[in-house]
């Protein structure tokens, strides 16, 4: 039977080990008690790291044991690969460029080859595992890599990846030297999920600007299968807070706390100590509303929880130090005999203490320089069971973009937080209640559970997408119906792309004319009355008129600007205006300056950049800036950018070849209609043939037509088949010729 399997760097809970006693101890994060309902059932598998370094075998058996009995499988790192691979490459590089603070990033080699491998040992235990038919599910940038790599062992297999932290945006990612391998190892995944549509939007800007993957609604084509990137925002186990928030012994810690806080206000902040935190502003913003506004002084605390973290690193310890020394400052500054401004606290609580901490908050400050989403603002609005209290968040929190009702700060801006402050401790009960109750609405519909639901069926969605990009060979028994069809049916109705699917692609596009063995092709095809055979192409009107237009063929030029049947000459389905060329050709031309080799081909109403002779490297960088800079220009002017083989075109976006295409399917019903071609612009054409029509894509197996086809040379032995048909009609031949296609 089918599984979910689920990876993360860490197991949903932690092993210890004091003397000769190993114990297990669960974990009470969002991520845990979300996929417990997931990983639990059946065979279903969660693989992950324990939490600590086992030198002996014994041991290592006794712990793989016991996390099977839990559906769950151990990987185990070397205190080498804990140091550089988890310690190394993923906090000192990975984490601080993903929440912008790039200054403290660390590039070495070693600790990226140590990240290489431990992915890779990673995949190692999932290949044990998994089977084709298996749903696996990779968690954050501790295993970038691993969806590639798993991708390269079990083709078919339905990967999900989710990133918990930000993604930066294109200018910070690029500053990773292994930014490619990085992306790449993303894309192995069949779904990839971030908690916000920023996060989404920089990873698509860095997959296009790196790699030249575009995308249309999420969608990302590799030109070997289609990812779709998507938006989850993560949400809590909002039952579990609700009812722990009434639970009798929350209630009696609560009366407890707020006797020894002694203050009728309190501000309660709750986070593990890292710099993407902004601790150090919230201290400074929590000084200037003392200092700014006395009259609270002695009635509002601080209650601040700041959970241990790394504070061996040197740069951890230093912010350790600059948060004790701010608390002891403000404290010393302000305190009475009977008030301490900022009770502070370097430990973490058991949750029914935190829950007892959120009961008596008037306010949680949480206040991120960047965080991926940030659950406790979640984990306050569902303990607030009288909708009394008031969320100060920051615009960084991925959070922020659902909590619309809290208050948003800057966390740059001290003046506004205390500003904020002051705000939310004079807001009337009612306003509180009405905020709390739109927003403990949201989090309760869209709870962890339901994030888990529709990750899944997204994941599930995107499967089925894939398959009907997926197209056949045209060989075998396909071809023969094709054959059969061809003769049985007329009349008959045929699309030819031209480059790249009637003749191959040259260093020059200007010298790409037909040769004597195509015309041949063309000729006998058209021999045929039954046959109506169009060229549609990318060529502008005089190229193929010189090229084609003393054969039977009907002609449509420029996408689907110009049009010509063989009955009558040349015309337009629209009346475009090319005035827009003034604007565009300098910025085009500048491109030409900088890029040698590279040319621009003008047609009546679009302009194309070749690249095809400058050096591989150059070519795709110019590609993709010309490609973002366009962008911005064409969709303010109505216009569509398109990349095709070594060319970026800019034309009227009121045309492409499926709507050209159309123009003959209702001027010419047939009976018999196929299409070739070889680029993105020929999906537009493919799309508009009718259902029973032959649709073939030429070098890729990725499309919406139904089959394809390996080389021109495959398309010409097709067409010449289908050509020497008319001759075997007549001479009366009992069977049709056979046509050798490659695989």
């Amino acid at each position: 039977m089918a599984r979910t399997i689920i990876i993360s760097n860490r197991l949903p809970l932690k092993v210890q080990k004091k003397e000769s006693e190993i114990t297990f101890e669960t974990s009470e994060g969002g991520l845990a008690t979300g996929l417990g309902s997931v990983y639990k059932q059946g065979d279903n598998l969660w693989i992950g790291w324990p939490g600590l370094f086992l030198e002996e075998e014994p041991d290592r058996d006794y712990v793989r044991d016991e996390l099977l009995k839990e559906n769950m499988q151990p990987v185990f790192l070397t205190e080498t690969e804990i140091k550089e691979y988890y310690e190394g490459f993923s906090n000192e590089t990975l984490w601080p460029t993903f929440h912008y603070f790039s200054q403290y990033a660390v590039y070495e080699k070693q600790h990226w080859e140590a990240y290489v491998a431990v992915n890779q040992k990673f995949c190692d235990e999932v290949v044990k595992f998994a089977q084709p038919e298996d749903t696996i599910w990779v968690h954050d940038y501790q295993l970038l890599l691993l969806p590639q790599l798993i991708r390269k062992q079990l083709a078919g297999v339905s990967i999900g990846f989710f990133q918990h932290i930000p993604f930066p945006s294109f200018e910070i990612f690029r500053l990773l030297p292994w930014r490619r391998e990085i992306i790449q190892g993303m894309l192995g995944a069949d779904l990839i999920g971030f908690h916000t549509y920023d996060d989404m939007r920089h990873f698509l800007s860095s997959t296009n600007r790196l790699l030249g993957y575009g995308n249309l609604h999420g969608l990302v084509d590799t030109g070997k299968r289609t990812v779709l990137v998507d938006a989850f925002p993560m949400g809590i186990d909002y039952e579990k807070y609700a009812a722990l928030a009434i639970d009798p012994e929350t209630i009696k810690l609560e009366q407890e706390f707020r006797q020894a806080i002694g203050t009728h206000r309190v501000i309660v902040s709750i986070d593990r100590l890292d710099y993407s935190k902004g601790i150090p502003n919230r201290l400074y913003a929590f000084e200037q509303f003392l200092k700014r506004y006395p009259e609270f002084q002695e009635k509002v605390s601080l209650v601040m929880i700041v959970v241990p973290s790394r504070d061996t690193v040197e740069k951890y310890k230093r912010l350790k130090e600059e948060i004790d020394e701010l608390v002891g400052r403000i404290n010393s500054s302000y305190r009475t005999i009977s008030w301490n401004p900022i009770q502070y606290f370097y430990r973490s609580f058991p949750l029914p203490e935190i829950s007892a901490f959120y009961r008596i908050a008037d306010i949680c400050l949480v206040t991120p320089m960047r965080d991926g989403m940030n659950l406790v603002s979640k984990e306050f609005i569902a303990s607030k069971f009288d909708q009394k209290g008031v969320l100060i968040l920051s615009e960084m929190a991925g959070a922020a973009q659902e909590l619309a009702d809290a208050i948003q700060i800057n966390p740059n801006n001290i003046d506004q937080m205390a500003d904020a402050i002051k705000e939310a401790l004079l807001l009337p009960e009612p306003e509180q209640m009405v905020q709390m109750n739109a927003m403990q609405t949201l989090i309760k519909t869209y709870d962890i559970h339901q994030w888990v639901k529709v990750f899944m069926d997204r994941l599930s969605y995107v499967k089925i997408k894939q398959q009907s990009f997926t197209t056949d060979p045209l060989a075998g028994e396909a071809l023969e119906h094709l054959i059969q069809h061809y003769q049985e049916k007329t009349p008959r109705l045929i699309f030819l792309d031209y480059d790249g699917t009637l003749s191959p692609f040259t260093k020059d596009p200007r010298q790409a004319g037909p040769d004597e063995e195509l015309l041949q092709i063309l000729k006998k095809l058209t021999t045929d009355t039954q046959n109506r055979v169009v060229i549609i192409s990318g060529r502008d009107r005089q190229t193929l008129e010189k090229w084609l237009g003393h054969l039977p063929v009907d002609l449509i030029a420029e996408h689907g600007v110009w049009l010509k049947r063989r009955e009558v000459n040349w015309e337009m389905i629209l009346t475009l205006s090319n005035n827009w060329k003034r604007e565009v050709r300098p910025i085009m031309e500048a491109y030409v300056n900088r890029t040698a080799g590279s040319f621009i081909e003008e047609k009546d109403y679009s302009l194309v950049w070749h690249y095809r002779r400058v050096p591989t490297g150059l070519g795709e960088l110019r590609c993709r800036d010309l490609i973002h800079h366009l962008g911005y220009i064409a969709s303010n002017i109505n216009l569509q950018v398109m990349e095709g083989n070594k060319i970026v075109e800019i034309k009227n976006l009121e045309v492409n070849k499926g709507v050209a295409a159309a123009r003959w399917l209702e001027l010419y019903p047939s009976a018999f209609v196929m299409a070739i071609g070889d680029d993105r612009t020929d999906e537009d054409m493919f799309r508009l043939m009718p259902r029973d029509s032959y649709t073939v894509k030429v070098g890729a197996q990725r499309s919406v037509a139904q089959f394809h086809l390996a080389s021109v040379k495959d398309v010409r032995s097709l067409l010449q088949v289908l050509g020497n048909q008319y001759k075997s009609a007549d001479q009366a031949q009992d069977s049709p010729k056979s046509v050798p296609v490659s695989e």
